[in-house]
């Protein structure tokens, strides 16, 4: 996460004013220096860029992951197609695995409700505002065609029969409006509440909260009312058949396929089944939980059972699915849905509350057998199926990315054209992770079809949680996979109990939160900073193998020098070892110092925060533990959480910093280079003049490093913000004797945005913000480019380490790498964020890296010598530059950009990108051929510029910062492509490139495909003959404005929808869209034209085998009398 600014602004009001009049003059210097270079003559190359304003267009592309806050479920049993509609207005559609949609109503109302016009390619839902919407599924991106809003009632229920096009709509006061779907408009029908009860009954019978007809018979409507009464309507004479009343509220009913019987649930754990024409009484009140007693009594009341459902099968018992009911006394227990089939009963525990649940059943015709094969249950943060065909009743295995926030998300990380082996090498040894036990079917929600995938390189995504998962994640094409989950927390003792744990714990939870993840895909090299400030490398191996001793370092990295003036000269010395107070030896790898040292005044010292396994460590193939490097506290201060993190194959470092300063590792030997304060860094050219010693000689021992440790910490509400910013608020874990007495006239311990960092280290305390490892100029003097690190400040600094490193092969492990600083400094407005290099060309130069091979393969001495000659360098065409060749440095801060041209180190263009904001996140990204940088603002704005001139090519504005989990999540990669997390549950993947824009259309998925509806039940020749069988209703005659009249203008409004074209809204103003427009015109009356011919064909077919059929008959029974019949 970026830094805010209130610290700076803050720090603008408090500092001298010497240190802006500094900025100042150097803002006035940049120009004329590169005034300067024009004049004399040393003008960079002019290069010609091929990236254009046209080229860019912002749009959503997919949502994926789990639907945030889900409220309402739907089934569409001919199409085999659910919808998940959601608490904030959002709806998830589901086909077949990688067939998926996203669509949102503007209100942001609730669904309560969602009903699909079976096998129509349509759906209605019903929002908490008391809206209704049609939605058009036979389009891409489905849009809503008409809305109607209810003015003096509130919707409770809507039920739409199966081939009907009227919806019957209850209220709140429970009454009955009829709405017809074609045109969203009310019928003059009403079915009013005090009709349907008992005339003599003196209390209003509650909303309606279950509607349905009798499987049997159209013209009978059941009504369920909140306070226990249900009325058999007839629809034709307009008034009740029969009432049931029962003394508790109902909460759902379901009807036997039959028509003769319909089941309630209540809210004191019970069912009742009825038959339909005796209403006294119940034929039979079950309890499901209820605890049987003795001597006959009623069983103790249990929880509302909140649903259920009655499902028939041909050859046995029916089944009866419930969700709820438990009794009271299971406290703990976890949600429930209950599978009563014949004498034996199913408890299904869930991981979390249950939402709603279906039961998927062969037949959509209600009066059928209605032979059930799957439950489907929403719960509150995961979509179950259950297989109802199998004993014991297994899962299916889920195979759509719901499971982003199984732990919640902490930071992500997105890569798109990555080499092509590396999603098959995830995918291998991801595949040995998968749980057992599943159903052996296939998924049955199976509906739609794939789109065309236009794009064809390879996308990864991953994700670090706050359990300390990582996750990755094939997302190439439009889809989401995860491939494979790597746990860090692994190398770590955990703590089994609250106090077992150690007091070393700088976080109260999720100690091993990941908060920065480094990845380089070409040689595969993980490397993860976590919460805790530990950082550890990983690499990648397709073999099992034992470490029996964890490599483990310890760095003491402290902003404190005792009293020297100036700890370097002009010329700073090579720093082959780490200076300072740090420890001055490495520490050998096998150490593991397990006992906490404490200085003379009994404060922690020199302790990690987490204690690393000291037994054997079985890793299987996959990403294996290669170092662990943890900060230690130092004087009772915890160590501050790490800032920024680079890793580099090619040179074998490893390299992270704080708000404290900076160290770097030698992952190879397992060593220590550096360990530096920040203002170390500077020598003798900190432009803030800073006294470099410790800001603790001015405290008072009692506060050493405790100072802000105070009741005002800010504690983030959401535990998905807990391991975020980069100097996150925490709140500390500490014994309360270490508590400080704070003085409070001194100011020097006024609270700040994170823990021990006060305003008395308000110039000093400067972040590393950017680490960047590259092949470059690194002083103006260079004549040919070399290994170097390029760090960025918080304070808008910029500075050079050069990199002297052994040859390759035997002598890398011998020889140390030096490492030393150059004395180049740079500045910019506002925090570094990100670095990257281009050549003369203007070509982006990735840095340097070691192509991936098994490591513990023994090579053949050939190879050996091959490595010898060979040092790894970049593969970049910066390797073979001619020495006249320059580079450009490409830096992007808070607040501005510059392109720096190497080795003059001249500003050869430079961008203010904001003024009143601030950038949260910008990248280096490549798009077509050439290189952009894109960067998102605080203030919601998305923008791209031109490398090398820094030219604005788009500026939309996207979406305000809402929430830290946006601006934590949010990253752009190459082809134009982006993400963030949207909700805690999801992730939000947009583009900025126009072509992918265009080819959206084609690579999204159809939810809607042309099936036949399955042929009704034969009602059987006694049936029909004896008027038994199900009974049709000519609804057009009851609810037709001709019969019913006009309803009420007051009661409610009707709204027509955006329309049924799709991609209206994303297609441009002018000539493209209108282009746009026409195009989708054709094809969706093309569409329509070959639909009408499909259907035309199977008319012809069916008729033809008709008159066979009648043909045949005619011939069988034409000598028959009527009464061998």
């Amino acid at each position: 996460m970026r830094k805010f600014n209130i610290r700076k602004v803050l720090d603008g009001l408090t500092a001298g004013s010497s240190s802006s009049a500094s900025q100042q003059q150097q803002q006035q210097q940049q120009p004329a220096a590169a005034a300067a270079a024009a004049s004399s003559g040393t003008r960079e190359p002019e290069i010609t860029e091929t990236l254009q304003s046209e080229h860019f267009q912002l749009c959503k592309t997919v949502r994926h992951g789990f639907p945030y806050q889900p409220s309402a479920l739907a089934f569409d049993p001919v199409q085999k197609i659910l919808v998940v509609g959601t608490q904030t207005g959002a709806l998830r559609l589901f086909g077949r695995p990688g067939v998926e949609c996203h669509c949102q109503h503007d209100s942001g109302a609730a669904v309560i409700q969602l009903q699909f016009l079976i096998n129509e390619g349509a759906l209605v839902s019903a929002l908490a505002d008391d809206t209704l919407h049609l939605w058009n599924l036979r389009q891409k991106r489905p849009a809503i065609l008409h809305s109607l809003k209810f003015c003096r009632e509130r919707i409770t229920f809507c039920h739409l029969p199966f081939q009907s096009k009227w919806l019957y709509v209850g209220t709140e006061r429970g009454n009955i409006h009829i709405v017809n779907v074609e045109s969203f408009t009310l019928s003059g029908y009403v079915i009013m509440w005090n009709k349907a009860i008992e005339l003599s009954s003196k209390s209003h019978p509650g909303p309606v909260v279950h509607i349905s007809d009798n499987p049997m018979d159209e013209g009978k409507l059941l009504i369920g009312f909140e306070s226990g009464t249900v009325a058999l309507w007839d629809l034709k004479s307009k008034k009740a058949d029969y009432r049931y009343t029962y003394d508790e509220a109902i909460h759902s009913v379901a009807w036997h396929h039959e028509g003769k019987q319909f089941i309630c649930s209540h809210s004191d754990g019970t069912l009742t089944i009825w038959n339909v024409r005796s209403p006294a009484k119940p034929v039979q009140t079950i309890t499901p939980h209820g605890k049987q007693l003795k001597d006959g009594k009623k069983p103790e009341p249990c929880k509302p059972i909140l649903k259920v459902e009655f499902k028939t099968t041909r050859s046995g018992e029916p089944f009866i699915i419930l969700s709820g009911g438990l009794s009271y006394d299971t406290v703990g227990r976890r949600p429930c849905l209950t599978v009563m089939h014949g004498k034996s009963t199913a408890v299904l525990e869930m991981d979390y509350s249950i939402v709603d649940f279906l039961t998927l059943c062969e037949t959509p015709y209600p009066n059928d057998f209605q032979e059930p094969y799957a439950v489907v249950v929403l719960l509150e943060k995961d979509l179950v199926l259950i297989d109802l065909a199998q004993n014991g009743y297994p899962i299916f295995e889920n195979p759509y990315p719901l499971s982003i926030h199984e732990s919640p998300v902490t930071c992500c990380e997105y890569f798109a054209d990555c080499p092509v082996d590396l999603i098959p090498a995830l995918y291998s040894v991801g595949a040995r992770q998968k749980r057992q036990g599943y159903s052996k079917k296939e998924w049955p929600i199976n509906g739609g079809n794939w789109g065309l995938g236009a794009q064809s390189y390879p996308e990864i995504i991953i994700t670090g949680h706050a359990d300390g998962s990582v996750k990755f994640w094939d997302a190439s094409a439009i889809t989401l996979q995860v491939l494979y989950k790597l746990k860090t927390s692994k190398v770590f003792e955990k703590s089994r109990n609250k106090e077992d744990r150690p007091n070393t714990d700088i976080v109260d939870e999720d100690p091993y939160a990941i908060q920065i993840v480094s990845w380089c895909p070409e040689s595969r090299m993980l490397c993860i900073a976590g919460v805790s400030a530990h950082v550890i490398i990983y690499r990648f191996s397709k073999q099992d193998v034992i470490t029996e001793v964890i490599p483990m370092l310890e760095v003491r990295l402290l902003y404190e020098i005792n009293d020297v003036e100036t700890p370097e000269g002009e010329q700073p010395p090579p720093l082959s070892t780490p200076v300072g107070s740090s420890n001055s030896q490495p520490i050998p790898p096998q150490s593991h110092p397990s006992t906490s040292s404490s200085s003379s005044d009994g404060l922690r010292d020199n302790v990690p925060c987490l204690k690393v396994k000291n037994s054997p460590l079985k890793q299987s193939p996959g990403y294996q533990t290669e170092l662990v490097i943890q900060l230690v506290w130092v004087g009772g201060e915890p160590p501050q959480q790490i800032t920024s993190l680079a890793v580099n194959s090619s040179y074998g470092l490893v390299v992270f910093g704080n708000c404290s300063g900076i160290a770097m590792v030698d992952y190879l030997q397992k060593a220590v280079l550096l360990n530096l304060g920040t203002i170390e860094l500077y020598g003798s050219n900190d432009p803030y003049r800073r006294e470099p010693r410790s800001p603790r000689k001015s405290r008072q021992p009692s506060g050493a490093g405790l100072c802000d440790i105070t009741e005002g910490t800010v504690v983030p509400e959401d535990r998905c913000k807990s391991p975020t910013s980069a100097k996150m608020s925490r709140k500390l874990s500490l014994p309360t004797d270490l508590k400080p007495d704070i003085d409070v006239k001194d100011n020097s311990f006024s609270r700040s945005r994170s823990s021990s960092v006060t305003s008395i280290d308000k110039e000093s305390r400067e972040a590393i913000s950017a680490l960047h490892f590259c092949e470059t100029f690194t002083r103006k003097a260079d004549s040919s480019p070399s290994p170097c690190l390029w760090v960025g400040t918080t304070l808008g600094t910029v500075l050079v380490i050069t990199l002297n490193l052994p040859p390759a092969g035997e002598q890398r492990m011998l020889q140390p790498v030096i490492v030393s600083p150059s004395g180049t400094i740079l500045r910019l407005k506002g925090a570094i964020l990100r670095m990257a290099f281009l050549d003369a060309t203007g070509c982006l130069m990735p840095p340097a890296y070691e192509p991936w091979k098994e490591h513990s393969v023994p090579e053949e001495k050939d190879e050996k010598d091959k490595l010898k000659k060979r040092r790894p360098v970049s593969v970049s065409p910066s390797s073979s530059q001619e020495i006249s060749e320059n580079q450009y440095a490409v830096i992007c801060s808070e607040k501005q950009a510059k392109v720096i041209s190497l080795p003059t180190q001249n500003c050869a263009y430079k961008q203010n990108i904001t003024e009143t904001s601030f950038v949260l996140r910008g990248d280096i990204v490549t798009l077509g051929n050439s290189v952009c940088l894109a960067c998102f603002c605080a203030n919601g704005h998305i923008m791209t510029f031109s490398l090398p001139s820094l030219r604005p090519l788009l500026d939309v504005y996207y979406l305000p910062l809402t929430n830290m989990r946006i601006a934590r999540t949010f990253c752009f990669t190459n082809n134009g492509q982006a993400l963030y997390l949207v909700s805690p549950t999801e992730i939000q993947r947009l583009t900025y490139s126009q072509e992918t824009c265009e080819n959206l259309q084609e690579m999204l998925g159809e939810l809607f495909t042309p099936v036949e509806t399955p042929e009704a039940p034969n009602r059987g020749f006694f049936k029909g003959l004896f008027g038994g069988g199900a009974q049709s209703l000519d609804r057009e005659e009851l609810f037709g404005e001709s019969a019913s009249g006009k309803a009420s203008r007051s009661l409610a409004q009707h709204i027509p929808g955006p329309g049924g074209i799709e991609g209206v809204k994303g297609a441009a103003s002018g000539v493209v869209g209108e282009l746009a427009r026409a195009r989708l015109a054709l094809d969706e009356r093309g569409q329509k034209l070959g639909d009408l011919e499909e259907r035309t064909a199977a008319m012809l077919s069916s008729a033809d085998s008709f008159s066979k059929h009648a043909h045949e008959m005619m011939l069988k029974y034409k000598d028959k009398k009527w009464y061998q019949f």
